[in-house]
């Protein structure tokens, strides 16, 4: 037994989280905001005071749950009346006041039943259909002030705890995430144990708001997502479209030089196709219904996988022919409810960097070990060097026997562990088919994003009947090997967009130079910079109009283009141009073949 210390929020006995208040248990530890049990706490009993000032700010609001999250916390309310950032103001002020009365949490058990019943005298019906749920005889209410609410805890000591928070959005929220439910609004808030770190991670927040691809790409004109054409589903403007054409170019060139044979395949198929894979059976939920075409069931295709296997199987495969690795920029389509749609990186519609392998068993190491440094070069290519890799082991959902699960992962592991890579088990998060490796690369910023991906199958192999005549002549079965390298390109240009803030390295950017003229008599000249630097290669456009220099390097500079050239009376007379970089770096004068070589070079180096 002792003293709890002054800065702890809770205490960890035994493995649980418990209250910071009385004496501290033997064996006990201290948790401050700087643990993430504390953290949590600290951050669940914030929401607990928002609750509290909302019920005071406006009558009749009706309660569902407030969790804290991995970067704050939030609440779901039904309300009479819509939220507005103003009211944000006013309940940050009160919480403020609740925050400075010390207001005491106080825990109280009571009988299950009688809960029920004091929650539906006050019209509380989500607590209610909560508390129904609950097989327990008791549960544990929280009071501070007056406010009481349904809670496990634990909680701060007292409300006076609190140093730091912000109330950051309001969005709506189905109850439960069903959207058969109402919908609720949900107000998302963040806190910190000091002021400092919660203006560090607001600065961080208003960084991530700059680099927002939605709003680069309106303002960039690279893509749009619009009502008209449906939601979750891109248009890719000449300039984004510019971009994805030079990924394109680059994906299809590695895949050459690394003997991958490139494949189109349609956008639907008939229905038995997707029963007989497993998708109809496993993947349901995110296909969208089949169309009956001349009395035959048509679904569109969420995968490109059975399409690779049909080619496959179109020809007699021997052991001599392995492996086989096929290739398809695959354009496919899932069911994503319209709640969870966002920008590029959730959408309907989505052309994956497809590959799938089929190899010998004795040939599996080799092919996830090419695999994976294939992948980690071509992520580094585009500027990721940092990353996170999961092996992802085998789900709840599964088809196949455990016998070939478990090759399988031991195959991804050994691969892994050859490589020296440092990874994370991740169980249980393997798709329905088999065990996979997932990286996910980090952006300038240090935010994960799950983009390559390495799966091994057994299951549909089987299920396809496919096979290979062996050197002793018998039938074998092939093992199969997906795999994603970038993911999906929509998702992919939208993390490059903010990995870059816009700002794309020479060889990606879709306009490289812009040449810009000091006056109208310099337009002759100008133009046929820009015809020079296309013949050589370059990405070029021009701006001849009517305005001051300065008018047009602001301009160029909103557009994020790399270089700028400008043209006035003496580089006409010298027939040069006048370079600099993006970010105001002025190079100085040189001939147009100079420069065009310069850009040539950035590009052939990936910079």
């Amino acid at each position: 037994m002792g003293n709890i210390p002054k800065d702890a929020v809770a205490i960890l006995v035994n493995g649980q989280v418990c209250e910071a208040s009385g004496d501290m248990p033997e064996g006990g530890r201290a948790l401050t905001c700087n643990d993430p049990e504390g953290l949590a706490v600290y951050r669940h009993s914030v929401s607990h005071i928002m609750a509290h000032a909302v019920a005071d700010l406006f009558p009749g609001t009706r309660f569902a749950i407030g969790p804290s999250t991995a970067d704050g916390f939030y609440y779901d309310f039904d309300s009479p009346q819509p939220f507005t950032p103003e009211d944000l103001k006013k309940i940050e002020k009160r919480m403020s006041q609740i925050i400075k009365a010390a207001n005491p949490f106080k825990r109280a058990v009571m009988n299950r039943d009688d809960a029920i019943r004091m929650f539906e005298e006050k019209g509380e019906i989500y607590k209610v259909e909560l508390l129904r749920e609950i097989a327990d005889d008791t549960v544990s209410l929280y009071e501070e002030g007056g406010f009481a609410d349904l809670c496990r805890g634990p909680h701060l000591p007292h409300t006076g705890r609190v140093k730091a928070f912000a109330l950051l959005s309001i969005a709506g929220a189905y109850w439960r995430g069903d959207e058969k439910n109402k919908m609720l609004q949900r107000i998302y808030g963040t806190a910190f144990g000091d002021a400092e770190s919660l203006k560090k991670h607001l600065d961080f927040l208003e960084e991530v708001k700059r680099r927002d691809h939605r709003r680069l790409g309106k303002d960039l004109d690279l893509f749009s997502i619009g009502d008209e054409t449906g939601s979750g589903l891109v248009l890719w403007h000449p300039k984004g479209a510019t971009i994805r054409r030079v990924i394109e170019d680059f994906w299809r060139a590695e895949h050459e030089k690394a003997d991958y044979q490139n494949l189109y395949t349609p956008h639907m198929a008939r229905l038995d196709l997707w029963k007989q894979s497993g998708h109809w059976d496993f993947y349901r939920e995110n296909m969208y219904a089949p169309m009956e075409v001349e009395g035959q069931l048509f679904e569109i295709k969420p995968m490109n996988c059975p399409f690779h296997i049909a080619i496959y199987k179109s020809h007699l495969r021997s052991y001599r022919d392995l492996p086989i690795r096929y290739c398809e920029l695959g354009t496919v389509y899932r069911f994503e409810r319209s709640g969870a749609l966002h920008g590029l990186l959730r959408v309907r519609g989505f052309t994956q960097d497809d590959a799938h392998i089929f190899c010998a068993p004795d040939q599996i190491q080799d092919e996830i070990s090419r695999v994976l440094e294939f992948t980690l070069f071509v992520l580094k290519t585009f500027g990721f060097e940092n990353y996170d890799v999961y092996l992802s082991t085998r789900p709840e959902k599964y088809v196949g026997d455990l016998e070939h699960w478990e090759t399988a992962t031991d195959a991804l592991r050994q691969a892994l562990e050859k490589s020296g890579i440092r990874y994370e088990v991740d169980p249980g998060e393997g798709v329905f088919y088999g065990p996979k490796i997932d990286i996910k690369v980090k952006d300038t910023l240090g935010r994960a994003w799950q983009c390559s991906t390495i799966q091994v199958d057994f299951n549909l192999p089987e299920r396809f009947d496919i096979s290979f005549q062996g050197s002793d002549g018998a039938k074998h079965r092939p093992i199969m090997v997906h795999r994603a390298l970038m993911g999906s390109l929509e998702r992919f240009f939208g993390v490059l967009i903010e990995h870059y803030a816009g700002a794309f390295p020479v060889w990606l950017s879709p306009v490289q130079v812009r040449v810009m003229t000091v006056a109208e008599r310099h337009a002759d000249h100008a133009n046929s910079v820009v015809k020079a630097l296309r013949a050589a290669g370059v990405r070029a456009d021009v701006d001849v109009t009517n305005e001051k220099i300065g008018y047009k390097v602001r301009i160029a500079a909103m557009d994020k283009i790399p270089y700028l050239l400008t043209v006035g009376d003496r580089e006409v007379e010298q027939g040069i141009v006048n370079v600099r970089r993006r970010g105001g770096e002025n190079i100085g004068e040189m001939t147009v073949d100079a420069f065009g070589e310069m850009v040539a070079e950035e590009v052939a180096g990936k910079r």
